[in-house]
This record gives C-alpha cells, sequence and structure tokens, in this order.
C-alpha cells in the first residue's frame, strides 16, 4: 500500500507544484528506489522490457541492485507525457513480483 502511495505522491507533488507555483525545491519528486527481483521479461510491453534491461545492466555493471526511479527517466530518454506511462510500467512491474519499489 505505501509503495503505490509514493509513486501517486511523486505525480500529484509534480501538478500540485506547477499549479501553486511552489520553490523548485518542492518540486523534486520523492528519492523512490527501484530493485529488480527477477529478470524476467514474459508478457511485458516494450517500455515494460527496457526497465527491466536498464536495470538488469545497471545491477551487473555497477554492482549495485537499487535504481532511482529519476535515473532510468534520464537514461530511458522519457519526458512529459511518457513520464506517467512510465511509472504505470512500473507499478505494473511491481504486480508481478518483478521489481520492488522503495521510498528513501
Amino acid at each position: 500500500m505505501f509503495k503505490w502511495f509514493v509513486v501517486s505522491k511523486l505525480l500529484e507533488r509534480r501538478d500540485m507544484g506547477e499549479s501553486r507555483g511552489k520553490k523548485s525545491s518542492d518540486k523534486t519528486p520523492v528519492q523512490t528506489i527501484v530493485v529488480l527481483n527477477r529478470n524476467t521479461t514474459w508478457r511485458c510491453g516494450k517500455l515494460e522490457k527496457s526497465i527491466v534491461n536498464h536495470l538488469y545492466k545497471r545491477h551487473k555493471t555497477f554492482g549495485r541492485p537499487g535504481v532511482s526511479v529519476k535515473d532510468i527517466l534520464l537514461n530511458l530518454d522519457i519526458a512529459g507525457e511518457n513520464t506517467d506511462n512510465c511509472l504505470d510500467a512500473l507499478r505494473r512491474l511491481e504486480k508481478r513480483n518483478i521489481v520492488t519499489i522503495t521510498a528513501q
């Protein structure tokens, strides 16, 4: 329940920050870490496969199991409306127990 709350707060903070005219530091999303549990892309879409591949390569190269959501968005060149699609893809991956989303 808490994980879904954090991901939904990412969207709310971004929307509320722009409409209320808060400082840029208030618009930054909560630091969320995505950890790859299983390296499987069976029955996944194109975006989910690219997220899993990015997490796998990142873990293989640097040895850290966790990657921030911001890092995923930057490295996959996702911006604008695609940000919402990426967060939805992360939710679907978490629902299938492929990744784990934690807040820091």
